[in-house]
């Protein structure tokens, strides 16, 4: 309970004290003119009150994100705690403000684009094709889960196929319509209440005095039931990925960073956002641990249940929050997907229209864009995804490294206090590649050796920025 709120305590004085040191380094400016000012168009540009998009930011990134990845980090204990807390203050918040803002900066373009101007034209075509496929994929993804689920709530009375064209359909006009006319009007109401189901959730763990397992020195060690299998280092940091540091966020922020009307309202939506994704991990890994009566128990309960966490939150929810939380387990399992699954779209139009150099004021131009990317969304529909999604938590993670990188690099150039965002690319540099090394999905390698060979590409890609940053300190000095 103690190690509970005092990680709560921490975020917010995380957000308080390090994110106004993250922005002074960063240096925002209140003079400066944002990209709504000079470039708005009624579609993506449109500007909006910081609190409206906070709120669309928050439920941006955040989605099924901090509640599976969560449920599932707390299978390794309350060493979870840590991650979530260091990993949002010092990784997650740094990376979501830094590449917000700097998106601001650029006249809110994509994040591949911005990789692309400070990691080298080749990066930037491998960023294009990534993440483009990323957010498809995504959002094919989250059409059929929800459908599923819809389906099972109405016993079958609208199928599985009828839910999927009405969930394709709503994808088709969040992504086309300006970003006010849907995304504007419903986001804030669902964010709102994704924050209320996760406080509800915490008040009532304290209210019925649940077990909080704390963060003492006998609880430090791996209480994942497979630990052999899924050692903490680096499994863990991948898991719980929303809520701690997420490289999807990266790929959301360019849209609020073209609606955004100060740069000093970086903060509290870049920065404010992804503590708040923390708060809300915070709460459902300290859920999941205690509400079966402890970690073990947690365990024995998803393996019993292969893994799903749709049933620990739809158990979690009306347990603790009766017939309201019968409601908002719906809102958890169905409409936070969606609206992960239209912003994925909506971001992959952008990163087309940006590659593309193609105007979106003009619908036909947006529906020219997108076609093709709902043509391959709705094919990857019917396909089985349960190998390609086993990559997409790694893959997620490798994006949120290569942006580090691109930041340490901006960060270096422009003279500013690089090592804030150089220590977690390096940390995550070397999680994902040990990661792959371990991973079922991966080389499953023996440990010891995993962690040589992640520590040497660790290293070498160090070599490799010292020396690129030296050649571009010497030419700057010729």
């Amino acid at each position: 309970m103690i190690t509970f709120i005092l990680s709560i305590v921490a975020l917010i004085v995380g957000y308080a004290v390090y994110g106004r040191i993250v922005e002074k380094i960063f240096g925002a400016d209140n003079k400066r003119i944002t990209p709504v000012h000079r470039l708005e168009d009624g579609v993506d540009y449109v500007p909006m009150s910081w609190w409206r998009i906070f709120l669309i930011q928050f439920l941006n990134i955040a989605g099924l994100g901090p509640i599976f990845g969560a449920i599932a980090g707390a299978m390794w204990g309350p060493v979870a705690f840590l991650w979530i807390v260091f990993g949002c203050i010092f990784g997650g918040a740094v990376h979501d403000y830094l590449s917000g803002m700097l998106s601001v900066r650029m006249d809110g373009i994509s994040a591949p684009e911005i990789v692309g101007k400070y990691l080298g034209k080749n990066f930037m075509i491998f960023m294009r094709g990534f993440t483009i496929a990323l957010m498809v994929l995504v959002g094919a993804v989250f059409i059929m889960g929800p459908a599923q689920i819809l389906s099972d709530l109405t016993n079958g009375f609208v199928t599985v196929t009828i839910w999927a064209v009405i969930i394709f359909i709503y994808y088709v006009l969040a992504t086309l319509l300006p970003i006010d006319k849907i995304i504007g009007k419903i986001y804030p109401v669902f964010g709102v209440a994704l924050l209320f189901m996760a406080f509800g959730i915490s008040g009532s763990l304290l209210w019925n005095g649940y077990h909080i397992p704390e963060l003492i020195p006998s609880n430090i060690y791996n209480m994942n039931a497979n630990a052999d299998k899924f050692p903490i280092i680096p499994m863990l940091f991948v898991t719980i990925a929303c809520g701690a540091i997420s490289g999807f966020h990266s790929t959301q922020s360019p849209m609020m960073a073209r609606c955004i009307a100060n740069e000093k309202l970086g903060r509290r939506v870049f920065y404010g956002a992804m503590v708040a994704e923390g708060i809300v991990a915070l709460i459902w890994a300290a859920a999941a641990m205690s509400f079966f009566g402890g970690v073990d128990q947690l365990n024995a309960e998803m393996a019993a249940n292969k893994g799903n966490a749709t049933l620990v939150v739809n158990l979690v929810s009306n347990t603790l929050l009766g017939k309201v939380g019968a409601i908002l387990a719906i809102l958890g399992v169905v409409a936070a997907p969606i609206t992960t699954g239209d912003t994925a779209f909506r971001s992959a139009r952008l990163i087309l229209a940006d590659f593309l150099k193609i105007p979106q004021i003009k619908i036909m131009k947006r529906i020219y864009i997108s076609v093709p990317l709902f043509l391959v969304g709705f094919l990857l529909t019917q396909i089985d995804f349960g190998i390609i999604w086993r990559y997409m938590a790694w893959s997620n993670q490798v994006l949120a490294t290569i942006m580090l990188w691109t930041l340490s690099v901006y960060m270096y150039k422009a003279g500013k206090f690089y090592w804030i965002v150089l220590l977690p690319a390096i940390f995550m540099t070397a999680v994902v590649s040990t990661y792959i090394m371990i991973a079922p999905e991966g080389f499953t390698m023996n440990h010891q050796a995993a962690y040589i060979i992640g520590g040497f590409i660790t290293l070498l890609i160090c070599v490799f920025f010292v020396i690129r940053m030296n050649r571009k300190s010497e030419g700057i000095k010729n």
